[in-house]
């Protein structure tokens, strides 16, 4: 019975064993080397390029989207194999200044030795050189001085520049070690990027449910609202000045069903026309945040899941999607003048309202009652 048992947890190593070789095998083949995971980089960014240009369907969209994730894929290789260089780099640097440092220890002891054994001869005098029995006798001692003395310097020297290579060694280790440490950083960053990027391809599938009209109708929908900021900028009212914590409107869900799938406040802000990441004024910034905590984020800025949407951006989020669970009051996060407008969106009306603020930064409120 014991023996059975024993015979099928080998098996079971033996199996394991034979997976985590395919497995490390798979990533291997992505790419060989430096080289060829630079040359793998290159051909999926033209093919990204040209991808973009593609005529914009659910099709094009899967494509453009396995592309980002292949890209990111040998990006994550090749970032691995120069980790992998970089420390054998630190352990073959190790190994040279444990070498060098041995050898300087060795060296400073000779030297040591030197200068204790010419402090003892120093009182060897001329007189006892002068008086040598004959002239080859005093030629060979001032020869003996003189190469003992070249010695002692070149030890010296040899000594220095030890001591120098020494330095240096360790100071590239340092080098090496803060390289690795960001490398390992960057790594974390593209396993991120391609976990985010797999998770948005499986809410594409799943939002579209492989339908091209559907995936053409939510693209609209997006494309909708955008269209509604930008006509709200020309044809807002204007209502007057407000400060910092004044309420300015409360949570709604207008533009339901087209351009809105409930309730919540969609809060973007541009400086000078262009979209920033919000979170660069209200997450420990000068502003306050529009709404009360507790918060909750339902949608970031950036690329999330449901950024494929938003092909006039690029496909990033262009603000922050969020409720509150104490509160439905908007307040202005900061003094402005605001405005309201609103607008056709799909076959809805979408509320707006807007603040500008001082430099050229306008906030915006979509969705209010």
């Amino acid at each position: 019975m014991f023996a059975a048992k024993k015979k099928v947890v080998f098996v079971s190593i033996i199996l394991f064993s034979v997976f985590i070789v395919r497995h490390n095998t798979a990533l291997a083949q992505i790419c060989s080397g430096k080289d060829d995971c630079s040359q793998k980089i290159k051909e999926y960014e033209e093919k990204l390029a040209a991808t973009r240009v593609q005529k914009n369907s659910l099709a094009s969209q899967i494509d453009l989207m396995n592309t980002k994730i292949d890209l990111t894929r040998v990006r994550i290789e090749n970032t691995q194999h120069i980790i992998i260089e970089t420390q054998k780099e630190i352990e073959e640097l190790g190994g040279k200044i444990e070498r060098l440092n041995t050898s300087l220890n060795h060296l400073t002891q000779i030297l040591l030795q030197k200068i204790v054994e010419g402090y003892k001869n120093k009182d060897i005098g001329v007189l006892e050189i002068f008086f040598a029995p004959d002239s080859t006798t005093l030629a060979n001692q001032f020869k003996y001085i003189q190469i003992a003395q070249e010695n002692d310097r070149r030890l010296a020297v040899q000594t220095q520049q030890i001591k120098v290579n020494y330095a240096q060694q360790k100071d590239l280790r340092e080098v090496k070690k803060t390289e690795l440490e960001t490398l390992e950083s960057q790594l974390q960053t593209q396993q991120q990027e391609l976990d985010a990027q797999k998770t948005q391809k499986e809410s594409l599938l799943e939002q579209t449910k492989s339908d091209e009209q559907r995936y053409q109708q939510l693209l609209s929908q997006a494309l909708a609202e955008f269209e509604a900021i930008n006509r709200a900028i020309k044809t807002g009212s204007k209502v007057g000045e407000v400060k910092k914590g004044d309420p300015i409107g409360l949570v709604g869900n207008s533009g339901y069903p087209f351009c809105s799938t409930g309730a919540h406040l969609h809060f973007e802000v541009r400086e000078n026309g262009q979209w920033v990441d919000p979170g660069k004024y209200i997450n420990g910034g000068p502003w306050s945040h529009p709404l009360t905590e507790p918060i909750i984020l339902t949608q970031g800025f950036g690329v999330t899941p449901y950024s494929w949407r938003y092909a006039y951006s690029g496909g990033i989020h262009t603000g922050y999607d969020m409720v509150s669970k104490s509160s439905d009051v908007i307040r202005a996060p900061h003094d402005g003048t605001l405005f309201v407008s609103s607008q056709a969106c799909g076959g809805a009306i979408i509320n707006i309202k807007y603040i500008e603020h001082a430099d050229g930064i306008v906030s915006y409120y979509l969705h209010v009652q």
